[in-house]
C-alpha cells in the first residue's frame, strides 16, 4: 500500500457543510444501523456519514474500489494515481460500466463524477509520520488539497480509511466497510478469500525463513533512489510481521529514505522490489552504472513491488507472488 513521493501528505476533509456527515461518536466497529433504520457509517477520522439505506453505489479511489470490487462491489467510478485500465489491480475486470472520472493524482473529472451519481465516495488517508496521528487539515488521499475534496463531498459523503499500522488491520477495517454496503464477512466468498489469505501467510513466513533481505524502491533517473520503510508501509509492515527481513534505509524522515544515484551502492540486499508505479523498470535500473554494483541487480533478482488493496483476494495473491520470489533468491549480499 505504499504511496508514491509525489503526494506525502493529504488532508482532512471538513465536512462541516455537507448534511449527510453527522456528528455522531463511533461504534465499537465503526459502523451501525441509524437511529431510525437507516444506514450509518463512522470512517478512520470520527466521521459519521448517515443516509437513509445502505449505499449501492460506490465510487472513490482506485485502491479501495478494487479491494471492494474484490468483495462483490463493482464501482460506479474511480479515479486514482493511474487509470484504472492501467492499475493491476483491476487486472481481468471488465471495466465496461465503470466510470474513470481520474487517471493521475489530484486529476478528478467532477462532472463525470456526479453523473455516475455516486451514494458515497470512499478514499484513503495517510498519517503525518509514524506516529499514526493525522492532523486536523489533512485531506484524504487522491485529492490535491481540502478545496478538491470539499467539491467531491458537494457530490455524495467521503469515506476515508486509514492507511497506518499493520496492513492486517486495514484490511479488517475495509471488510468492516464492505459489510456495511452489505456484504456477509462469514459468507462463502469471503469465508473463502480469508482462508486463502491465512494460506498465503503461513507460506511467505516459510519462504521468509530463508532469511534474504529485501528493498523496497522508487526509481527514477531525476529524482533518485526513494526506499521505503517497511514500518511506515502498512503492506510491508505486515510482510515483516510474517517474517520478511526488510533492509532498514535509516534516516529521520517518514516512509521514505532519499538518496542520490551515487549512494545507491551503499544499500544493497539480496533482492529489489521494484515499484510498479511511475518508478523504472528492471531494465532502466540496470542501466544506471551505480545500481549495476548492488548484488540485487548482478544476480537479476529484480521484482515487480505491486501496489494493491487492502483486501484478503489481493493480498493473498501478491504474498504467494512475493513468496516464489524469496524462495528462488539466493543471499548475495557480502
Amino acid at each position: 500500500m505504499h504511496r508514491t513521493p509525489r503526494r506525502l501528505a493529504g488532508g482532512l476533509l471538513a465536512l462541516a457543510a455537507v448534511a449527510t456527515v453527522s456528528a455522531c461518536g463511533e461504534s465499537d466497529n465503526g459502523t451501525e444501523p441509524a437511529a431510525e433504520g437507516g444506514w450509518e457509517f463512522t470512517d478512520d477520522l470520527g466521521q459519521t456519514v448517515e443516509l437513509d439505506e445502505a449505499p449501492t453505489r460506490i465510487a472513490g479511489l482506485n485502491d479501495l474500489t478494487a479491494s471492494l470490487w474484490n468483495y462483490g462491489i463493482e464501482p460506479v467510478a474511480t479515479f486514482g494515481q493511474t487509470s484504472a485500465e492501467d492499475d493491476v489491480a483491476f487486472e481481468g475486470r471488465d471495466l465496461g460500466d465503470v466510470q474513470i472520472v481520474g487517471s493521475s493524482y489530484d486529476e478528478i473529472d467532477l462532472e463525470a463524477l456526479a453523473a455516475a451519481d455516486p451514494d458515497v465516495i470512499v478514499t484513503t488517508i495517510y498519517p503525518a509520520d509514524s506516529s499514526g496521528d493525522i492532523p486536523e487539515g489533512t485531506a484524504g488521499y487522491g485529492f490535491n488539497d481540502l478545496a478538491q475534496e470539499e467539491q467531491v463531498a458537494a457530490i455524495a459523503p467521503v469515506l476515508h480509511i486509514a492507511y497506518r499500522g499493520s496492513g492486517a488491520e486495514v484490511i479488517e477495517r475495509v471488510v468492516e466497510l464492505a459489510e456495511s454496503f452489505g456484504v456477509d464477512p462469514e459468507g462463502g466468498e469471503v469465508a473463502e478469500a480469508r482462508a486463502d489469505f491465512e494460506a498465503a501467510q503461513k507460506t511467505l513466513t516459510d519462504a521468509a525463513a530463508g532469511g534474504v533481505s529485501v528493498l523496497p524502491v522508487y526509481a527514477t533517473e531525476a529524482d533518485g533512489w526513494w526506499m521505503a520503510k517497511a514500518d511506515d508501509d502498512p503492506q510491508l509492515r505486515m510482510y515483516k510481521d510474517l517474517g520478511v527481513n526488510f533492509v532498514d534505509p535509516g534516516g529521520d524522515g517518514y516512509f521514505w529514505k532519499t538518496v542520490g544515484w551515487e549512494e545507491v551502492p551503499n544499500f544493497p540486499s539480496d533482492v529489489l522490489l521494484y515499484s510498479l508505479r511511475f518508478s523504472m523498470t528492471p531494465e532502466e535500473i540496470a542501466a544506471q552504472p551505480t545500481a549495476a554494483l548492488l548484488p540485487a541487480v548482478q544476480n537479476d533478482q529484480l521484482h515487480p513491488w505491486k501496489y494493491i488493496g487492502p483486501d484478503y483476494v489481493a493480498q493473498a495473491a501478491y504474498m504467494e507472488e512475493l513468496a516464489g520470489y524469496l524462495t528462488e533468491s539466493k543471499d548475495v549480499t557480502p
